[in-house]
């Protein structure tokens, strides 16, 4: 069978996703860490034990491990799952995974996580845990994204950077609550479970990690019709901190604000809520943020 350009196939693979929202470098073989990719390399052989252990694959699952690298988790990961697909966006390094990595268990597809279909590159098992050490500077946005295919994803253990990791789980109240708390915890159980020093890596970044264990609910944790629309006030809500509740809906991007204006404007809105109108958006709880959702629906 012919490959496809920039797909690594192994015996029973049906088909790859290639990346189409960013650029790899060029295809000459290098193992060294881009930094314009953010690439951070992990090494401490004890960090990468204790990420396995996290995660305790299974050998009658299927798990994805995206962004590889030089295979370092990925050697312990393949040998005790039942299978592996590892996605690696960098085209440089497919040579070295290709040649290090031959067992039939393992399929390596060179794409883009932000745009790769994982409930097909998994097929045909159709649940899969997620391991991953997530580049920072599109860690968040990679998140989001694999949350959005929760249907075939049950549970990942993420390292992130370690403010990333303090927003996720911050609580109603905490000044690092924002609008990625509200949705992850939304969708998602959250655990952190240890941190991990910047010596870990070669090379060393200037930051601490953290690794975040995330199960996924059965379903949104809100009582919403209409998840959209809950969205929509959320980052509304955040938009600008120092405001309050009420300003922030006031001044609502359309059509937003023009839905606000529908229910009788943003007081009578909250006042329906029973969320008080001088309630900054980190203090609410993501049950008031549903009641306000249901205001409008």
């Amino acid at each position: 069978m012919k490959k496809k350009e920039g797909e690594t196939w192994r015996r029973g693979d049906k088909k790859a996703v290639l990346p189409t929202s960013r650029i790899s470098e060029s295809p000459h073989p290098s193992f060294y860490p881009s930094k314009r990719l953010g690439q951070n390399f992990l090494t401490d052989q004890r960090i990468i034990q204790r990420i396995v252990e996290a995660l305790e694959p299974r050998p009658d699952e299927t798990i994805v491990e995206i962004g590889p690298g030089r295979g370092a988790l990925t050697t312990p990961l393949l040998a005790r799952a039942g299978a592996l697909v590892a996605i690696e966006f960098d085209r440089n390094l497919i040579p070295l995974l290709t040649e290090k990595f031959t067992s039939e268990h393992f399929r390596l597809v060179q794409s883009d996580a932000l745009v790769t279909d994982i409930c097909d590159v998994i097929r045909p098992a159709i649940r899969t845990r997620i391991v991953a050490n997530l580049p920072y500077n599109v860690a968040t946005a990679i998140l989001q994204r694999l949350i959005e295919q929760r249907n075939c994803v049950t549970e990942m253990v993420l390292m992130l950077q370690k403010e990333v990791v303090e927003r996720i789980t911050a609580a109603p109240g905490s000044a690092e609550r924002g609008y990625l708390s509200v949705f992850v915890q939304a969708y998602c159980e959250t655990e952190k479970l240890f941190d991990v020093a910047p010596s870990s890596f070669r090379p060393a970044p200037k930051i601490w990690s953290s690794v975040l264990r995330l199960i996924m609910r059965p379903r949104i944790a809100a009582d919403v019709k209409d998840d959209k629309l809950l969205w929509q006030i959320v980052s509304a809500g955040f938009a600008q901190r120092r405001k309050t509740i009420f300003n922030n809906l006031r001044s609502a991007p359309s059509p937003l604000q023009e839905a606000v204006k529908s229910h009788g404007g943003a007081s009578i809105v909250l006042c329906l809520a029973k969320v008080d109108l001088q309630r900054r958006a980190e203090t609410l709880t993501l049950e008031e943020w549903a009641r306000i959702s249901q205001v409008m629906e």
